[in-house]
């Protein structure tokens, strides 16, 4: 077959990859496929013209005119338009029997209201083909050839020492029998097989039973109690429940975190995950999230991940710190909403005590996950320094469930004593017609970053949970029922709210936009109790204590992009994007249909 010539490499360009077959390929049937509204496409023809017409006559197939990748746009009722300023730029194309390449460029931003702007936010891309050319008698329906992926197409790529002659171990599941419910979560406890000396894991994959890829939505990794022994290995139980093991509850510390659609992590060249030594996990507790909305029956799971590890030490041993709104009850969301924004603090009290104690010359975070359920429309990370606000640590303003993973930061970010750091959480209820409450279930909601950094602390969670009755007040709740004896506790009055859990109470008020908007201005300034763990169940001091949130601009002001407009193509300094079109019809199928 023949060899492509490789395509040039420019500093500040990216690259991305997508297969289909050769021939027919469809941009013109982009209107055929279920159209997002202002979404911006590029449609790609082979060929040369005859007449009206795309005929398959020469191969390789030539680009020579760039008006041959049109650029278009959808409008607010779906209608698929050309856009009067064309961006996208044709670098190369070519076909053989096999395979097509359309290699274009576009400026991340363009200054054209048509277009979205490139950033690191999720990008949804999707397409269409057809097997076959269009012929004299028109266009063919692309069918179920289409599809959807999120990506991040700026997530900077990382330089991947090949990990396939080291040493790995598997913690899998083994047989799980998921039960027929929309929400588990399944625990097993496993040992750490390298007890001798010090390794360090470089990389983590994630291992999916194959046609699980929509059943197991998160798993999370625990350090546990050194002092447990492998009696606790014997069994897996379902996590959070009244009868499951007491050595459960002593796995506090999250090591590693993975969720949906996410792919493997590499760790840093100086940075890996320490095994081996009496500080490091030996028991660790893996926590895997099965979301099962259709109920199905008879579902044996088998999933887990893989550690890959070296003898070869790199200078620091990489941390974890769970961050942003401890997940409870009191972390409420009104129903229809079509924004409703909730924060979650690493307080700078926690961060001042931990941090001058450990590490007062501060730590340097490499990678965040950004983490919510389906209700989630964008995360933000803010960073404080001295109440001074800091560029964004992490941001998705373009959140999607389905698409979850540790983003690189393009720079190590240093946190200090005296900094702190706020989760902010956009969410959308228009759909739903009862409260949204913190909790477990994909239905639920959470708002939590995790934070991958160096040097290794004993800080594990950095967190925060609002103040319930003054939430209750805004209700109009005036008094419980003490001591408190029950979980949700329970009303004393008014009377329209009598003998209620606070959570029917919430669901009894008569909610609307303007009562929504303003119970959303007063939680963001409600005081909240701080969460600031170490590991084994301990606590700083702080912990438990009542702070009140820092003064901070809301809503969050964007950084102004920096665009140029299509003329301005011969400017010296400016981000370009890569995408190349890779058709093969080998790799027919291995995207799903987008529905």
């Amino acid at each position: 077959m023949r060899q492509w010539p490789a395509l040039p490499r420019w500093p500040g360009w990216e690259e991305r990859e997508g297969r289909v077959p050769a021939a027919g390929i469809r941009g013109e049937e982009v209107n055929d496929l279920t159209l997002l509204p202002c979404y911006s496409f590029v449609l790609g023809l082979c060929g040369t013209l005859d007449g009206k017409h795309l005929s398959y006559k020469q191969l390789p197939c030539l680009f020579q005119n760039l008006n041959l990748i049109p650029d278009y746009f959808t409008d607010e009722n779906r209608v698929l338009k050309k856009d009067p300023q064309q961006d996208y730029h044709l670098e190369y194309a070519m076909e053989n029997s096999t395979h097509t390449i359309l290699a274009f460029s576009r400026e991340l931003h363009t200054c054209d209201t048509n277009d979205k702007s490139i950033t690191e936010s999720t990008v949804r891309v999707i397409w269409a083909y057809h097997h076959k050319d269009m012929g004299e008698a028109g266009q063919n329906y692309h069918g179920s050839n289409r599809g959807t992926k999120s990506l991040r197409l700026l997530n900077p790529e990382r330089e991947e020492v090949s990990s396939a002659s080291l040493p790995y171990f598997d913690l899998t599941n083994k047989d799980v029998p998921v039960p027929d419910k929309d929400t588990t979560y399944w625990c097993q406890m496993f040992k750490i097989p390298v007890q001798h000396e010090k390794h360090h894991v470089t990389k983590v994959k994630p291992l999916i039973q194959k046609g699980h890829e929509n059943l197991v939505h998160h798993i999370l990794l625990y350090q546990c109690s050194s002092n447990l022994n492998d009696s606790v290995l014997d069994y897996g139980h379902e996590c959070y429940h009244p009868n499951m093991p007491d050595s459960f509850l002593t796995c506090e510390t999250v090591i590693f975190a993975w969720a949906i659609g996410g792919e493997g992590f590499t760790y840093p060249p100086h940075v890996g995950l320490s095994i081996g030594t009496a500080a490091d996990p030996l028991f660790v507790l893996m926590e895997v999230h099965y979301d099962n909305p259709s109920e199905t029956e008879g579902l044996i799971d088998n999933s887990g991940l893989r550690l890959i590890y070296t003898p070869v030490l790199r200078k620091y041993d990489a941390g974890v710190i769970e961050a942003g709104l401890w997940v409870s009850l009191f972390h409420n969301i009104p129903p229809g909403m079509p924004e409703f924004v909730s924060e979650g603090h690493c307080t700078l009290e926690c961060l001042e005590e931990a941090l001058g104690a450990e590490r007062p010359a501060g730590i340097q975070v490499f990678a965040v996950l950004l983490h919510a359920h389906l209700a989630g429309r964008a995360i933000r990370m803010r960073h404080f320094h001295n109440g001074e606000e800091q560029k964004l640590l992490a941001y998705d303003d373009e959140f999607d469930f389905n698409f979850q993973e540790f983003q690189y930061l393009n720079e190590e970010r240093t946190i200090l004593p005296g900094d702190n750091l706020v989760t902010e959480c956009h969410y959308s209820t228009v759909d739903r017609i009862r409260m949204t409450w913190g909790g477990l279930s994909t239905r639920n909601e959470m708002c939590l970053s995790y934070l991958l950094y160096y040097p290794r602390i004993n800080l594990t969670r950095c967190a925060s949970i609002p103040d319930i009755m003054e939430q209750l007040q805004f209700i109009g709740v005036k008094e419980i029922y003490r001591p408190v004896r029950t979980w949700p506790f329970i009303i004393k009055s008014p009377k329209q709210y009598k003998n209620l859990s606070f959570m029917d109470a919430m669901n009894k008020f008569k909610w609307s936009r303007s009562e929504g908007l303003s119970y959303n201005q007063l939680v963001l300034k409600l005081p909240v109790n701080v969460r600031c763990s170490k590991t084994d169940n301990a606590e700083w001091s702080i912990q438990g204590m009542t702070a009140l949130p820092p003064e901070i601009e809301r809503p969050y002001k964007t950084e102004p992009v920096i665009c140029s407009s299509s003329s301005c193509l011969s400017c010296g300094l400016f981000l370009t994007l890569l995408c190349i079109v890779y058709i093969t019809a080998s790799t027919i199928g291995n995207t799903g249909p987008f529905v």
